[in-house]
């Protein structure tokens, strides 16, 4: 009789939680750069009295984000609605809009039912809002169109409209018009957000399954994990395992994110929180690792998302030799954070022991220096940015490089293969001629083009990575006045003929500035390099022999003049032979100085190269 009560309780709690769980909604914001998803997301917590609004973007809480006004970290938060007389939850996703972190995007899409996608009204469909889009009908979310910023005077919202019904195929009706600087809309969309997108399916009674989709390194609590729990519960003190790893932990603190971290004793199948267990091993924590209970654990883990492929490879070094070991733990306690970033350790002549590192592109490359200065006060030297290359020896082996100093002989190459990639471009017809010169270039191949609307076209190349690695971005912004929007994805490997570009100061090799470069391009990239560095090198008390090479070949020479001191000025008149020999002395002296001098790199110079014009 007590076993059928305690059953019966059991499924009546079950039953309970069910209904619970059909009053939350997990939902992202997805968007191209600068479309304004951040205001928008104010918006929406401060319509709930989530937060009182103080400042703007308020879950940009990063020093950078806030600087650059960019959202770099995908961010959750929870809040509460009352929707006809009934309480929903709804936990939010915050997304980046730039092509750099779209890894960030796929987690955040993992953990969610349903889509915000945001269109700005004065700009139109992009390529980035493509992008997010395919990703985010891949996972099966359920979309809401959201036209922003329809209180500027240069709104378009009817064209606007007319491209997201080309897009999506949805009705006009089902379009929402807002702005996240009035708040227009706003309420609008939170009861889009509880009617359209479903909530979340699981079994309460099942064993526990948590994906986890981020993590974040705490000095005194150490590593924090964010999960949603796909089926089952959690409770404080309950013994958990986490299924890539193998390890087990006691989830000390458990509890939901809203603006600071909430706790609770108990979190529920569709739930969004965190877990506190004193993890101080960055490695211990995988982004799409599962969570489940050490004594009913489930079958198998969840599926989340793919591996990141790092695109861009530099090499990061500490200034001071002794710092190597804090920079590797910066680097992992970075990564925790930013599970796109992969390192290992490598060594230089030039540079002493550092990290070969992977990037999504420039700008992540850009952000991680400078969150390792600021966050972890270290002072780093990049090397020149390059992408991975599969070389073919004779006897038919394959090695992948991405680092110049990796390159075997040039006997012993049979050849080299370069990653491809597929690039998007929409920009408006004026600006067609000098983008395909810029893609041309760039060694790029027309596929296709498209014309969207009116005036905007979608340009489809297929580019070598190494070309559009350094500045292509930049460039095409440029050319564009800022119009054109770009996305990417990979597009295998085809062979190539690339050299090995070294610059020579003085006849020592950096290795630093090593490159590989295609060989049409090298002699003229050879030159642009020497150029650049002899506007960049101090002037020393000798003269400075700058050259590129490829091999033995020289195939440009600049030289930085030396620092002379008029050593005949004290000189009166008098015999010439006077003058001739305190000249003589000095060019003993320089001669020796050049001998014994070495010549310092500013850290500037390694960074010029990548905005060679």
């Amino acid at each position: 009789m007590g076993f059928c009560i305690s059953s019966g309780l059991h499924y009546l709690c079950i039953a309970f939680f069910e209904l619970k769980m059909k009053n939350i909604r997990n939902f992202c914001i997805i968007a191209h750069i600068d479309h304004g998803k951040s205001t928008l997301a104010d918006r929406l917590l401060e319509y709930t009295n989530t937060i009182k609004v103080t400042e703007g973007q308020m879950l940009d809480d990063m020093d950078l984000e806030r600087e650059r006004g960019i959202t770099i970290k995908s961010h959750a938060i929870q809040m509460e609605y009352i929707y006809k007389g009934e309480k929903y939850t709804l936990n939010l996703i915050d997304t980046p809009g730039h092509v750099d972190f779209s890894y960030e995007v796929s987690r955040s899409i993992a953990a969610c039912e349903g889509a915000l996608l945001i269109v700005d009204a004065t700009q139109g469909v992009q390529a980035q809002t493509i992008s997010n889009l395919y990703m985010a009908i891949e996972h099966d979310l359920e979309i809401i169109p959201v036209i922003n910023k329809c209180d500027m005077v240069n709104a378009m919202p009817e064209e606007v409209e007319d491209e997201i019904i080309d897009l999506l195929g949805c009705k006009r009706e089902e379009i929402i018009r807002a702005s996240g600087r009035t708040g227009m809309g706003v309420d609008e969309i939170l009861q889009a957000v509880v009617e359209r997108i479903p909530h979340p399916e699981g079994d309460e009674g099942a064993p526990l399954q948590a994906l986890i989709f981020d993590s974040v390194f705490n000095s005194f609590r150490g590593i924090i994990a964010y999960f949603k729990i796909v089926n089952g519960s959690i409770k404080s003190g309950d013994d958990v395992a986490f299924i890539n790893t193998g390890k087990e932990y006691t989830a000390d603190e458990i509890g939901v994110l809203k603006m600071e971290m909430s706790p609770r004793k108990e979190l529920h199948c569709g739930d969004v929180g965190y877990i506190v267990s004193g993890i101080k091993t960055a490695t211990e924590v995988k982004v799409g690792d599962t969570i489940t209970h050490v004594e009913r654990p489930c079958d198998k883990a969840i599926s989340g998302f793919e591996e990141v492929k790092p695109m861009v490879f530099a090499g990061l070094y500490p200034i001071e030799t002794e710092d190597f070991e804090n920079l590797r733990a910066s680097l992992e306690k970075l990564q925790l954070n930013d599970a796109s970033l992969t390192f290992q350790p490598e060594s230089s002549v030039a540079l002493g022991f550092g990290f070969r590192c992977g990037f999504l592109g420039l700008l992540h490359m850009e952000i991680v220096q400078e969150r390792l200065d600021r966050e972890f006060n270290m002072d780093v030297i990049t090397t020149v940015p390059n992408v991975s290359y599969l070389v073919y020896d004779k006897q038919g082996g394959v090695k992948e490089v991405h680092n110049p100093a990796g390159m075997p002989e040039v006997t012993l190459i049979d050849h080299i293969e370069e990653p491809y990639i597929k690039a998007s471009i929409i920009t408006t017809t004026n600006f067609i001629g000098p983008i395909m010169t810029l893609c041309l270039g760039k060694r790029g191949e027309l596929l296709k083009q498209e014309y969207i609307s009116g005036n905007r076209v979608e340009l489809h190349y297929s580019l070598p990575l190494g070309e559009i690695v350094i500045d292509f971005y930049d460039k095409l912004k440029s050319i564009s006045k800022g119009y054109a929007s770009f996305d990417y994805h990979q597009d295998g490997f085809r062979p190539s003929k690339l050299v090995k570009l070294d610059i020579l100061l003085n006849g020592e090799p950096v290795d630093a500035l090593s490159t590989l470069t295609h060989i049409d391009n090298a002699v003229d990239f050879g030159r642009r390099m020497c150029e650049k560095l002899k506007e960049l090198l101090p002037r020393q008390q000798f003269d400075i022999a700058i050259q590129a090479a490829i091999g033995a070949k020289i195939i440009a020479r600049e030289t930085v003049k030396q620092l002379r001191k008029d050593v005949t000025a004290k000189c009166y008149g008098g015999d010439v032979s006077r003058k001739r020999k305190l000249l003589e002395k000095q060019k003993k002296g320089k001669k020796r100085m050049k001998q014994i001098g070495n010549v310092e790199v500013p850290q500037k110079a390694f960074l010029a190269v990548l905005k060679l014009d």
